[in-house]
């Protein structure tokens, strides 16, 4: 979960980007977190005394990262650095700049893209008691993701390999809506496949497609099952899969943990996870066909970024073929 504190004034160290310019990024007490993810942080840097200058997202190896794991992260910083070079879409988060720091770590300097991720929306919206989010504010996500993931497939032939809530920020009541954390991307050949044996779709577990989890060929559809899934997270205000954990409170955590159902948590990935239309009522049509078809097993059924595009863009329903 994002943690969000004051930020404070503090001695700026210099860093200096790939270029040679120095950048000047203080160091991450000092630094608002906007949030945080396996080995990584994102703090938001205001970059004082620029005239007209927007505030930067700063993503840094976090202090808890294993020893033995920053190696690895430090490379996906350097991979994510080189994707979001070559990328300039209204709907994916810009590169600022990679700089390094006096101790050898990456800082990659981005867009500073919206106050709070989807995920932090939704956490917001279940400890508020609410219910599920007004179906147009669903549709608008929806389009404006997928906007994102018809550039990435089909203009620059990435898979994206990690859609879910958190790496989508949103600025706003929903001003701008874009896609963020590229850094576990693969290439896409003409079929739209990764074709590459020695890449590996690492992705998040509960937003897993059937298909990753046995070793079957992985195409751009792959991101459209976590899509539909992640539609799903804005409908349920949870997270797929995960009902066979939850706890009544702190206190009982501890005791639920210890009675989760693995087998049938495992058993689950990589199908559609339930949900009940008739409680979310007759405004949701059209985001219920998108996640039903989008979670489609078989992923020759689910459509392309770009069918949903056209389907969302011409206010039309969406058929499987």
């Amino acid at each position: 979960m994002a943690e969000f504190t004051t930020p404070q004034m503090s001695r700026m160290r210099s860093v200096r980007s790939g270029g040679g310019s120095p950048l000047h990024i203080p160091a991450s007490p000092f630094m608002k977190k906007l949030g945080c993810g396996t080995g990584v942080s994102v703090y938001l840097m205001d970059r004082v005394g620029q005239v007209n200058a927007s505030p930067w997202a700063i993503k840094k190896i976090n202090s808890k990262c294993a020893s033995k794991q920053v190696e690895v992260y430090q490379k996906r910083l350097k991979e994510e650095a080189k994707i979001l070079k070559g990328i300039d879409h209204p709907n994916i988060v810009g590169f600022r700049a990679l700089a390094t720091a006096k101790d050898g770590s990456k800082c990659l300097a981005m867009e500073f893209g919206g106050e709070q991720s989807l995920n932090d929306l939704i956490e917001k919206r279940r400890e508020d008691r609410l219910q599920a989010f007004p179906a147009a504010d669903i549709e608008k996500v929806a389009l404006h993701v997928a906007r994102g993931l018809q550039y990435l497939h089909n203009e620059k032939k990435l898979l994206h390999g990690d859609m879910k809530s958190c790496n989508v920020v949103v600025r706003g009541n929903f001003d701008a809506i874009k896609i963020c954390d590229v850094g576990v991307s693969l290439q896409l050949d003409e079929n739209m496949t990764v074709s590459d044996p020695e890449v590996e779709y690492i992705g998040t577990e509960p937003w897993h497609p059937k298909e990753a989890l046995e070793g079957c060929d992985i195409t751009d559809k792959a991101d459209i099952f976590a899509y539909g899934l992640t539609l799903w997270e804005m409908m349920t205000l949870a997270v797929p899969h995960m009902d066979l954990l939850e706890h009544e409170d702190e206190e009982e955590q501890d005791e639920d943990e210890a009675s989760f159902d693995e087998d049938a948590y495992y058993s689950r990935l990589g199908t559609r996870p339930p949900l009940d239309p008739e409680a979310l009522g007759e405004s949701y049509r059209r985001m219920l066909e998108l996640f039903y078809v989008c979670t489609e097993e078989d992923p020759k059924r689910r459509p392309s970024a770009t069918q949903i595009v056209q389907a969302l863009e011409g206010n039309s329903l969406i058929h499987q073929k």
